[in-house]
């Protein structure tokens, strides 16, 4: 059932770039960041937490230029309590059409302990703080950073502090992912009523995921009177996770019969942006994730199946072209032309240009020819290998693999800024051996934190997508790669880190790095 428009609005602050990006391995190219923000902003999204100013230059530059470009959304940069923070974020945010300043503290007794604040010292601060930020922008988010484990007494006082000064929406987070869906609604029906002031403001909750309750936790505070939800793509933040927009989303809109609240999301584009932050975060969806994952809306059971084929309803609460997954049954495969590819491309709301379409049509033909049938997952693989822009200074040119039970070894040629080099190594199986060729070919002291695998689609010629991610000095940095022979994109996956790790090894804001590579020439 599709919201009235008649109905309260739940407002809908999206923090993939902020809370999301903050997850281990997760940083995002200062280009995917404004490719994700577009995305937000055409999607419906009401407010983008851009990023956290401060943090580096890199990720002001990244809210600066989201603000600039900003065409509907609320842009809003995150802000510690004190003046330096919210200065420089407001420098960030200030282009934007409508910025928003975000500024937190933490108040619940552990919290209070760190900066060794008594509660009087940090009421003074949160008054001083957020008046500050008013100062500045008429729009002010602050939140009491693990407020679900806050003395109700206190986190009432202090909400009234920050309303008095300006704070024009309240956010409420569960930063630790304590709470239970009870809990999160009584919690917010006290604020509402008993704080002088909270009538005028609206009341934000922030769910972390760690007792899985996140999403619950989100939709019992809207029916409490919440009227904005934070929540991420894909679930995306620390630790176990955010409340994640398409659960809560998809919640509002297919039980609006129980929860008659309204978002201005266009549901049909979660799909597409859902693959967009799994690739370019290095975190795949995991196959049973609710809504986007793999398996949301297939049948195995001969039951579930002979249900579904006489009546799609009978297991299914929701059409895939909801979220924007295509019904079409076209089936590509090795005859297949460029008008099919072209016309599959577009129902699953992918346009490309011309010359991108033909990039993507000869991996397609290629891909073709070394199995059955291309399935739609292969596509959207397909298309973000054309259009990953990392410079390919390392390359992959010819790679041979022996294994046996009497070892595993790699005959290698890679190109090195275009010069080809050779390597003959070995390891304890035909990953290892390979990953050894291109630390012979290249040296470097990244340590391998992530080798993960898993099949696009099915069957025995299915495409294997190899996720790699590599810390190098506290630089995270995440290669993807698919291929027909999982070796072959183990190694792709490898070197895409490790051009990626080129770039921001000599970054400066988010400049390149075009100094010559140093590499053991074997050949």
């Amino acid at each position: 059932m599709t919201p009235t428009t008649d109905q309260d609005r739940v407002l809908i602050f999206d923090t993939t770039l902020r809370d999301g990006e903050q997850s281990p391995g997760a940083t995002m190219t200062h280009e995917e960041k404004l490719e994700i923000a577009a995305a937000l902003d055409e999607m419906g999204v009401d407010i983008i937490e851009a990023g956290f100013p401060i943090a580096s230059e890199g990720d002001f530059n990244a809210v600066s230029e989201i603000a600039k470009n900003s065409r509907n959304s609320v842009i809003c940069g995150l802000s510690r309590a004190n003046f330096k923070d919210i200065d420089r974020n407001w420098e960030a945010i200030r282009h934007a059409a409508r910025p928003r300043i975000h500024t937190f503290i933490g108040t619940s007794p552990l919290h209070r302990a760190i900066p060794n604040l008594t509660q009087d010292e940090m009421a003074d601060r949160i008054h001083e703080t957020v008046t500050h930020a008013r100062n500045l922008c008429d729009d002010v988010q602050w939140s009491p950073m693990d407020a679900t484990r806050t003395e109700h007494d206190y986190l009432c006082r202090v909400v009234e502090i920050a309303i008095r000064a300006g704070a024009t929406t309240i956010n409420i987070p569960d930063t630790v992912g304590y709470t239970a869906p009870r809990e999160s609604a009584d919690l917010i029906r006290m604020l509402i009523e008993k704080v002088p002031g909270a009538d005028e403001v609206v009341f934000s909750t922030h769910c972390h995921n760690d007792l899985g309750m996140a999403t619950a936790n989100s939709l019992a505070a809207v029916e409490a009177g919440a009227r904005q939800i934070e929540c991420t793509i894909n679930g995306l933040g620390e630790r176990a996770g955010n409340t994640a927009l398409e659960e809560v989303v998809m919640a509002l809109r297919v039980r609006n019969d129980i929860m008659p609240f309204a978002t201005n999301v266009d549901t049909t584009r979660i799909m597409k942006l859902s693959r967009r932050v799994a690739t370019v975060s290095g975190f795949p969806v995991q196959y049973n994730k609710a809504i986007v994952g793999k398996n949301a809306f297939l049948h195995e059971s001969g039951i579930h199946q002979d249900g579904v084929l006489k009546n799609v309803e009978t297991f299914e609460i929701m059409k895939p072209a909801d979220i924007g997954l295509n019904e079409d049954n076209i089936v590509l495969g090795k005859h297949s032309g460029r008008a099919a590819l072209k016309s599959k491309l577009a129902a699953l709301g992918i346009d490309l240009g011309q010359n991108q379409l033909n990039d993507v049509f000869v991996r397609f033909k290629d891909l073709a020819d070394r199995k059955k049938e291309v399935y739609e997952d292969d596509l959207w693989t397909l298309v973000r290998d054309a259009e990953d822009e990392t410079p390919d200074r390392l390359e992959l040119k010819d790679l041979k693999v022996i294994c046996g039970t009497g070892g595993q070894s790699a005959e290698m040629v890679m190109l090195v800024d275009g010069k080809e080099t050779r390597a003959e190594t070995s390891g304890d199986g035909p990953v290892d051996a390979c990953f050894n060729a291109v630390k012979e070919i290249f040296p470097h002291q990244a340590k391998l934190e992530l080798y993960q695998v898993h099949a696009v689609t099915q069957g025995t010629d299915a495409q294997a997508t190899v996720s790699v991610r590599l810390n190098e000095d506290g630089r995270i940095v995440t290669g993807q790669s698919a291929d027909t022979d999982t070796v072959v994109a183990s190694v792709k996956a490898y070197l895409h880190a490790l051009n990626r790790l080129l770039v921001r090894r000599g970054k400066v804001g988010e400049g390149a790095d075009t100094r010559e590579i140093s590499y053991k020439d074997v050949s």
